[in-house]
């Protein structure tokens, strides 16, 4: 499967909304296209480089389908889009297109069979509840009530003010629960850090 690549210093996460403004050629061309075929387009982290200009010089091997989920005309002029976190894939080979658009061979990755949330979960979930009330979620729309162990993984992974490169530690597990042991963790070792520090 071929995916063009928009490379971001942020990480996509399924389920997650994410808004973007476009203004380079490479990517209006590639927004009108998925427009017009109905396909999404992905996400990678840069992991060395810029957003604006050349390619990107170092991405993620993994990142996040984007399906484009609403559009509009931004009051400076430029195309604001919403996109919607889709499956999560592996980048097998890039190439970067004379246009310096980076398209990509992936390998779509398989997600587990949503698992319900237990009684284990209750700090994660007010956790996320919490976060939920930050204007710039509510302005995301992403305030809707988890259901289960995936969407809550992945919006914790997506919200929380982690670093670059533990997000892609969280997006590269291969299942939820992995994901919410390891968040588990952090949030203690950052609890134990400031109650040492009090």
């Amino acid at each position: 499967m071929t995916l063009s690549l928009f490379p971001l210093n942020t990480v996509l996460f399924p389920g997650c909304l994410l808004d973007l403004q476009i203004f380079e050629a490479r990517y209006l061309d590639m927004i009108s296209r998925c427009m017009k075929q109905g396909e999404g387009f992905g996400v990678v982290c840069i992991v060395e480089g810029q957003e604006v200009g050349e390619a990107a010089g170092h991405f993620s091997a993994i990142g996040c389908e984007a399906r484009i989920c609403d559009f509009q005309q931004r009051p400076n002029g430029l195309l604001g889009i919403r996109v919607e976190g889709g499956r999560r894939f592996k980048v097998r080979h890039a190439q970067v297109l004379p246009d310096q658009l980076a398209v990509a061979e992936v390998e779509w990755l398989e997600e587990p069979a949503e698992q319900p949330l237990g009684s284990e979960h209750a700090d994660l979930v007010a956790l996320l509840e919490a976060l939920a009330e930050h204007p710039l979620v509510v302005a995301l729309g992403m305030t809707d009530s988890v259901s289960g162990q995936a969407a809550l993984a992945n919006q914790l992974a997506y919200l929380l003010p982690l670093a670059l490169e533990q997000k892609l530690q969280l997006l590269e597990l291969d299942t939820p629960q992995a994901r919410l042991t390891q968040l588990q963790a952090w949030l203690e070792q950052i609890q134990g850090e400031s109650g040492i520090a009090q």
